[in-house]
Parts: structure tokens; C-alpha cells; sequence
């Protein structure tokens, strides 16, 4: 009996501090995904215009830039979920900002149009492909009871790092110079250097370490809550902290080894899954589509808002976000992911009528507009925590991180498309069309989270999975 006690004992001293190690990890994530965020932020703003105008390339050049730079998320994000799969996380993310940021400093040196190009993509395909690396280490680096929480403060961090970015890069670039913008591209580079650093530490704490000896063991035999729940992810190599490769069919190989054919199929075989992606898209169609350049289209063109308030509507949603975000985790912690993506896509409903009837009150009608951004700030704050959580859920197993990929680069595809449609739209006049398209797509987005909550009540549990099951981390 003093045997088992002092077993426990040892046992608890030893999760005490590999918990610390992961709290630590996670918010060095949070940093990393900051200070990363920063750099884009530095950037993104002046692109266009930089292309357009400063360089005197055209606003072909310049809307060309914008459509290399999301056909690079297009093919990075699945691809690089895939890579998070089957190798270390760490490594991966690591490698994909490295790339980004030689993509945006190779900028600085371009001076045809071509080597323009050819820098945003492979700056696209650098930053997209960290971006489900991130995800699965966000994952990784945090406990059932505390996911929600991590990647609202991760989701923060970004809003911030790329509010802080544009405002620090308007300090000090002149678009009336051809390297004007230089010093904001040299900005970006040095922001994801700099955040890959600290992700190459948090993967390699002190304490890990310390742990190589029998960690594989103990991890297998402690998984993860969300690792019960659906299988996803399975044991954790306490050396790097990145997912190991899991063999839960025993089968002999990593799960996921063999799916590069059919992986679309497998990923979306579940009906909640495909619902996701339902839900994901028309949320991305509903307003984060349409952030940059079909909402501040339709203040202007429309409700005749002063260019100003367009920037003062971007910084009361980045406001809003922050000062909220925490207290929505805490008020939104027992609710279900479905019932809180319903809840998003009902605000969104009501953004666009806000917006809708702001045309019919032109006295007001900046107000209504500044206003809307708020109300978007708070969906966003709702979204952020759930919706990566969720899809690791339901994600199958030894498949997190390509799933990952695969849904965030739904939304890259779809989120491009919106400028051009409200481009179309708007230019011909079709005011009514551009509104109701918008509501339809939200209201959509209800329905769609509706049926994600109809489909997990009819599918069987995956907790009730067989404890025997094997685990075996592969080599």
C-alpha cells in the first residue's frame, strides 16, 4: 500500500510539471502567432496600392498579387496539414515562415513585375502553410479544459499583432517612393524569423528534455481528452511536443500514412464534418470575405461614409475583439460548438440588416456602418475558440492537421472570391442583390450549424471507444 501511494504521489509530481511546460509552451505560441501577425499586418494594408500606383505596374499587377497570393494558401494550407500530420508540427511551422519570410524580404529586391509576382506567392505559400501547423500545435499544447481558451488568446493575439503592424508601418512608409515600402516588407521578414524562433523553442523547453527518457510510453498511456473523444489525436512525443504518428488499428502503420488518394473522401465521409465545411465557408462569405474591400465599398459607394470612418470601423472591431474576447470564452464555456456557430451566424443576420436599413437612414448611416464592425467583433470573438477545436473533432484520426489545412483553405478560397463579387455587384448597381446575398449566406450559415448539432446527436459517441484499443507511437 505505501508502494502505491508513493507511486501516485510520483506521479502527480511529475504531471505537475509537464503541465507547467505546456501552459508555458502555449503562450509562447500565442506570442509566436503575435509577432508573426505583425509583420502581415505591416504589409497588407499598402499592397495594392504599392503594386498599382508606387510602382506604376497597374492595378492588374496589383489584383494579381492579391490572386497568387491566395492560390499560394490554396495549395500550402492542405499540403502543410498533411506534413503536420506525419512529421513534427514544430518543424513544419518553422520551415513555412522561414519560407514566408524569405518570400516577402526577396520584395524588397524586386523591380519587374514578374519577381514581384513570384515573391507574394511564394510569400502566400510561407504563410499559409504555418497556419495549420500553428492550429495543431494549438492543439497539442493545451488541455480539453483550456483549447477554447488558447485559441481565443491566439486569435487575439493575431488581431492585434496585425493592427499593431498597420499602424507601426504607416508611421513610416511613403508610397510616393519606389522603395518606400521596403522597410515594412524588411518588417514582415523579421516578424516571422523572429516567430519562428520562439516556436522552435517552445518545442524544445528544457523540460521535454528531461522527459525523453520514458515519455513516449507515458504519453500513450495518457492521451489526451480530445484523443478519447474522437480518436484524432493520439500520443504526444513529450520531446518535441508535436502530435506523434498514431497507430490505433494496428495495422502497422501510421494512421493517415495511406490516404493521399481520397483524402478529400475521407476527411468529409462524416455528415458533421461536411457541415463544417458548410458552415465555414458561409461564414467566410458573410463578412471576413468582404472586411478589406466589399464592406468599405459599400460605406462609401453607398452610404457615402468619409473614407475615415472606414478606418475607424477596422479599429473598433480589433477593440472589441480584445476587450471581449476572454470574458466570451468564459460565458461560452458549457455551450456546445454548434449551438455557438448558430449564434454566430445569427449575428451576422443581423449585421447585414443593420446594414441594410443604414441605407434607408443617411443621417445615421456612418454610425449604423461603425456600429456593424462591433457587432462582427463579436461573432468573431464567439468563432475564433470553436470552430478549430471542432474540426479536430471530428477530423479522422492520424488526419488533424491535413484537416485543418483542407478547411482553412476552403476559407482562403472563398474569402478571395468576395472582392470580386463585390466588385461586380456593387459596380453595377446592384445594391439589393449584394445585401440579400449576404443575409442569405448567413442564414445559411445557421442552418448549416443546426445540422452539425442534428448530425453529432445521431452518430454514435466516439468517447465510448473501446479502451483496450491499442495506441502504439510509431517511430
Amino acid at each position: 500500500m505505501p508502494r502505491a501511494d508513493a507511486g501516485r504521489e510520483a506521479s502527480l509530481c511529475s504531471s505537475r510539471p509537464r503541465e507547467e511546460d505546456t501552459i508555458m509552451r502555449a503562450r509562447l505560441l500565442i506570442l509566436a502567432s503575435a509577432i508573426g501577425s505583425l509583420g502581415w499586418g505591416a504589409v497588407l494594408p499598402y499592397q495594392y496600392a504599392y503594386a498599382a500606383d508606387t510602382r506604376d505596374w497597374g492595378a492588374l499587377v496589383a489584383a494579381g498579387a492579391s490572386s497568387l497570393f491566395s492560390i499560394g494558401a490554396l495549395v500550402a494550407a492542405p499540403l502543410a496539414g498533411r506534413l503536420a500530420d506525419r512529421f513534427d508540427p514544430v518543424r513544419v511551422a518553422v520551415v513555412a515562415q522561414l519560407l514566408g519570410a524569405a518570400g516577402v524580404a526577396s520584395l524588397v529586391l524586386a523591380d519587374a513585375p514578374g519577381l514581384f509576382l513570384a515573391g507574394v506567392l511564394v510569400f502566400g505559400l510561407g504563410l499559409s502553410a504555418a497556419v495549420p501547423a500553428k492550429q495543431v500545435l494549438a492543439l497539442t499544447w493545451s488541455s480539453s479544459d483550456d483549447r477554447r481558451k488558447v485559441f481565443a488568446y491566439k486569435f487575439t493575439g493575431e488581431a492585434l499583432g496585425m493592427a499593431a503592424g498597420a499602424f507601426l508601418a504607416g508611421l513610416v512608409v511613403d508610397l510616393d517612393r519606389a522603395d518606400g515600402l521596403d522597410i515594412a516588407f524588411m518588417m514582415a521578414a523579421g516578424g516571422f524569423v523572429l516567430s519562428s524562433a520562439i516556436i522552435a523553442l517552445a518545442g524544445r523547453l528544457p523540460f521535454a528534455d528531461r522527459l525523453a527518457g520514458g515519455a513516449r510510453a507515458s504519453a500513450a498511456e495518457t492521451s489526451d481528452p480530445l484523443s478519447t473523444a474522437t480518436g484524432s489525436i493520439g500520443a504526444i512525443d513529450a520531446a518535441t511536443g508535436a502530435i506523434a504518428s498514431v497507430d490505433l488499428d494496428g495495422d502497422g502503420h501510421a494512421d493517415g500514412a495511406a490516404r493521399s488518394k481520397g483524402a478529400l473522401r475521407v476527411i468529409f465521409a462524416q455528415p458533421a464534418m461536411r457541415w463544417t465545411a458548410v458552415v465555414t465557408i458561409a461564414l467566410a462569405l458573410g463578412f471576413y470575405a468582404q472586411f478589406e474591400s466589399g464592406l468599405p465599398a459599400y460605406g462609401i459607394t453607398v452610404l457615402d461614409v468619409d473614407p475615415s470612418a472606414i478606418g475607424l470601423a477596422a479599429a473598433i472591431n480589433c477593440i472589441v475583439i480584445v476587450a471581449l474576447q476572454v470574458i466570451v470564452v468564459k460565458l461560452t464555456a458549457k455551450r456546445s460548438a454548434p449551438a455557438l456557430l448558430m449564434a454566430v451566424g445569427s449575428i451576422w443576420v443581423a449585421s447585414w440588416l443593420i446594414l441594410s436599413a443604414a441605407q434607408f437612414s443617411p443621417g445615421i448611416a456612418t454610425a449604423l456602418f461603425v456600429t456593424t464592425y462591433g457587432i462582427f467583433a463579436v461573432g468573431e470573438t464567439i468563432y475564433s475558440p470553436v470552430l478549430n477545436p471542432l474540426t479536430a473533432q471530428l477530423a479522422p484520426k492520424g488526419m488533424v492537421g491535413q484537416t485543418l489545412g483542407t478547411i482553412a483553405a476552403l476559407q482562403t478560397a472563398f474569402s478571395a472570391a468576395g472582392p470580386l463579387v463585390a466588385g461586380v455587384l456593387l459596380g453595377a448597381g446592384l445594391t439589393d442583390v449584394f445585401l440579400g446575398m449576404h443575409l442569405a449566406v448567413s442564414a445559411l450559415a445557421v442552418f448549416a450549424a443546426w445540422r452539425i448539432k442534428k448530425a453529432l446527436s445521431r452518430e454514435p459517441d466516439n468517447a465510448r471507444r473501446d479502451p483496450s484499443t491499442t495506441v502504439r507511437v510509431q517511430a
